[in-house]
């Protein structure tokens, strides 16, 4: 539930933040072949001393990558130095014409035992039904940008009925950290505003993938078993959404 993100992290940086991530305890890590890190975090991966299987691996395809999807998986595994990724998502919707092609390409590299599970990512439920019903399979993930901002109870419930997982990246660089809903809340537990925003999305059954380069700050990100927010207080960070 708690991944480590690593975007826009560059080549010594990516390296280094995943190496401490995995100190700290984090057992998810996330890339994606825009992101140009993947040596960079298999690297990592491989030299933290803990087993393969002990670590969760999610990279993404390209759109524009999607006629030669396999290709490109087959050199994210050569950059991770890895036989498989954990997950492998499609970044972002492709054009209506590779829509579900796109989508068979990933569920036979699963099938292939080079994915151990797939799924999209920037998807709305309309899309992903569609992929669903071309294929009789729908993705395992949707990972989506969420903070309480962008809050939207309706569109977590979509996902929750179809049995979908739901990420939430950037939950952190869309939220004001100075909210005083939220500084009164990380007062009354002794945590940061972070922790608490981060905490929310766990309470919420989100996972979620904050990214830093300052050890201090991955280790606080992770650090969030220690309090739990009470459904009011869940339910007055659900309020900061914005409307209109």
């Amino acid at each position: 539930m708690i991944g480590f993100g690593t975007w826009q992290l560059g080549s010594r940086t990516a390296y280094e933040s995943v190496r401490a991530a995995l100190e700290i305890g984090y057992r998810h890590i996330d890339t994606a072949t825009l992101y140009q890190n993947e040596a960079d975090v298999g690297r990592a991966v491989k030299d933290s001393g803990l087993g393969r299987e002990q670590v969760f691996v999610t990279t993404k395809l390209r759109p524009q990558d999607a006629r030669h999807a396999r290709r490109t998986l087959e050199s994210s595994l050569r950059l991770l130095d890895t036989g498989y990724v954990d997950l492998w998502l499609i970044h972002w919707p492709t054009g209506q014409d590779e829509l579900v092609s796109t989508w068979r390409e990933l569920l036979s590299a699963k099938d292939a035992g080079l994915a151990r599970n797939v799924g999209v990512s920037n998807y709305s439920p309309a899309l992903i039904d569609e992929l669903t019903e071309a294929t009789g399979q729908q993705p395992a993930v949707n990972q989506v940008s969420w903070s309480p901002a962008q809050h939207d109870p309706a569109l977590l419930d979509e996902h929750r009925r179809r049995g979908i997982a739901v990420e939430g990246y950037s939950g952190l660089k869309n939220t004001d950290m100075r909210d005083p809903v939220l500084t009164g809340i990380a007062q009354r537990h002794g945590v940061t505003p972070a922790q608490v925003v981060l905490r929310w999305h766990l309470e919420h059954d989100i996972a979620i993938l904050p990214r830093s380069s300052r050890r201090e700050h991955i280790a606080a990100n992770f650090d969030l078993d220690g309090f739990a927010l009470t459904k009011d207080e869940v339910t007055a960070i659900d309020t900061l959404t914005r409307t209109g």
